[in-house]
């Protein structure tokens, strides 16, 4: 007789001994329970529900109007569809930046509500109080440097970070400082590969890249880009393993087709 075998869910300290054995990490974001449930059966690491969700659901075109219930809807529907994967979810503008206080509610209120096992937040030595809260608390934080969409106002444009001397100064020293207040993971979006290296080496702990180069100790999409879902969103970054557009438009095209010519349903799709 066969017996299952249990699966067992990736946690932070199996990504910690990912990045000590030298395996890669993969991980994408999720919205949903349908597609959480297809990217554990993948076999991907990391789970991220992503702000992104603002862009890619909702149609903004920043991050930046997404809510905490909002994230919290979405993360509980990724954790009722994952077994596997590590759920890691940001928390929205607005909702850490203030106050400890106020940051560490917040967060509280992710975990407690949604089931995920850890929370990303964009910044660096301006929250690094609010971040030592939250690790204090018992609770999982991947840090996020380099371009931080929930700053697209301050930056002005999606373009490449770091570049410069004191830009690459300040992010290395951010990237210290967040290893130091706990942080088990770091994203690095769209920098130098060059200084994503550097930083990947002198950090203990994994670095997750997404725009970063390929020495960063894992990669991140964003699942609609992936799979082609975003039409004519193709950074240089981007991988497109698919081009569901273009498929799901056929698709619908020929259901509308087959409805309106009374071919749909068939003898055999009807009771």
């Amino acid at each position: 007789m066969s017996v299952n075998k249990e699966i067992k869910r990736v946690t932070t300290t199996s990504i910690r001994a990912m990045k000590a054995a030298g395996e890669k990490i993969a991980m994408l974001t999720g919205y949903d329970n349908s597609i959480a449930k297809a990217l554990d059966a993948g076999g991907i690491d990391i789970i991220l529900v992503g702000d992104s969700a603002a862009n890619v659901f909702a149609g903004y075109e920043t991050t930046l109007p997404i809510t905490l219930d909002e994230m919290i809807y979405h993360a509980a529907a990724v954790v009722r569809g994952t077994k596997h994967a590590l759920v890691l979810v940001d928390l929205p503008f607005g909702s850490y930046q203030g106050s400890v206080n106020d940051a560490y509610l917040a967060a509280v209120r992710v975990m407690k509500e949604s089931g995920a096992q850890a929370l990303k937040l964009e910044g660096g030595l301006e929250i690094i109080a609010n971040i030592k809260k939250i690790v204090d608390a018992g609770i999982p934080v991947c840090g996020h440097l380099g371009l931080t969409p929930q700053s697209i106002n301050k930056f002005g444009t999606f373009g490449v970070r770091a570049k410069e001397e004191a830009e690459a100064e300040k992010l290395k020293a951010d990237a210290l400082a967040l290893q130091e207040a706990g942080c088990f993971a770091l994203v690095l979006e769209k920098i130098p590969a060059s200084l994503a290296a550097e930083v990947t080496a002198f950090l203990d702990i994994p670095v997750i890249g997404i725009g970063a180069g390929n020495a960063c100790d894992g990669q991140v999409l964003v699942v609609n880009d992936m799979l082609g879902l975003t039409e004519g969103f193709k950074p240089k970054f981007l991988r497109q393993y698919l081009n569901l557009y273009t498929q799901i438009t056929d698709a619908v095209s020929q259901y509308v087709h087959d409805v309106k010519d009374k071919s749909f349903p068939n003898e055999n799709e009807q009771y």
